[in-house]
């Protein structure tokens, strides 16, 4: 039986419905986070609010709550040449992939993700990829989640448990879960304080949360609000 677990904690809406899964599922949590410079960095100010807002509103929550991680990773932003770490237009490349993709990001997160697991002695690594509403990118698929998990308990030698709670369901089933997690209360909090837009525009506030409500990232949390919202009772 898994008790503890470190959440790959970006403070958006998808880590943030993840970390709220994991407070509900294991006796104690911490978070990480990565700054490789990404151009939405705004993300890793927001994070701070939301599990101090976690805190906060869910006391049950408080005390499982423990240690928060941040570690530098410039390297990734600097051999990266992609629209979330340079000022490119969005747009598919001729490889059919989005120009947001970051080769190797999913891969090197995990790989230090389980580094400071193993340092910590936390079981669980929770991420929040998701094969069926995601952006193409590869390092979010279900395979691929298996390949890390096989390889890094066995470069540790170390049994780790990669959990990924959105994998199979879309934004709006992400929106429907954090309602059963935490309520309007949460739904309100991922609203208010967590960060999606790949701008990192917190000055337009749309029905869903801030953003530029343009790039993809926003259009697809916009979509998945607006089909979660047409299926709340009045």
């Amino acid at each position: 039986m898994h008790k503890t677990a470190l959440v790959l904690f970006s403070g958006g809406q998808d880590s943030t419905t993840c970390l709220a899964h994991a407070l509900k599922a294991y006796e104690r949590v911490e978070t990480i986070a990565f700054d490789y410079r990404q151009r939405h960095h705004i993300e890793l100010e927001s994070r701070i609010k939301v599990l101090s807002e976690i805190r906060r509103q869910f006391p049950q929550w408080a005390s499982k709550l423990g240690e928060d991680h941040m570690l530098d990773l410039e390297v990734l932003g600097r051999v990266s040449e992609t629209s979330l770490t340079r000022e490119t237009a969005f747009k598919m490349e001729a490889s059919g992939l989005p120009n947001t993709f970051v080769p190797g990001r999913n891969l090197l997160f995990l790989t230090l993700a389980a580094a400071v697991a193993y340092r910590r002695g936390l079981e669980v690594i929770v991420t929040g990829v998701c094969e069926t509403d995601f952006s193409g990118y590869p390092d979010c698929r279900d395979d691929t989640m298996k390949a890390m998990q096989l390889a890094l308990s066995l470069g540790m030698d170390k049994r780790f448990l990669i959990e990924t709670p959105l994998m199979w369901i879309d934004k709006a089933d992400t929106w429907r879960l954090a309602e059963s997690l935490g309520g309007p209360a949460l739904v309100d909090l991922i609203i208010e304080h967590t960060h999606t837009c790949y701008l990192g525009d917190r000055e337009h506030r749309h029905t869903w949360g801030y953003g530029c409500g343009s790039c993809p990232a926003c259009e697809l949390r916009a979509r998945g609000w607006e089909r979660y919202r047409a299926q709340v009772p009045n």
